[in-house]
């Protein structure tokens, strides 16, 4: 996942009003909060698991463990990445995030 804006990849404190003033309740905010950061949680699952596909060899058991460089570094690199919890809340505070009351 390409991250674009800089978003904090520690926890900061926030005024839960701010956090509620676009939907008027907070508990409406956390849940779309919630079901954004699940949607990129797995989507940066589905990606890390694509290049590390690229690894995976069928003869490997959990006695030979291969170490290879690459795959290290490309863990790393999603490690690094601000968690998916922050992301939503960057796009939310931002006016980015679409959703609707189901009726």
């Amino acid at each position: 996942m390409e991250s674009k804006k800089k978003i904090p990849t520690n926890t900061i404190t926030r005024d839960i009003r701010t956090l509620a003033e676009p939907t008027g309740n907070i508990y409406e905010s956390v849940v779309i909060l919630a079901k954004r950061a699940n949607q990129i949680a797995i989507a940066e699952k589905k990606e890390l698991m694509k290049k590390l596909e690229d690894f995976r060899n069928d003869r490997d058991t959990m006695d030979e463990v291969f170490e290879n460089k690459e795959q290290i570094e490309i863990s790393k690199y999603y490690e690094r990445q601000p968690k998916p919890d922050l992301v939503a809340i960057a796009e939310f505070e931002a006016g980015e995030l679409v959703y609707r009351k189901a009726k």
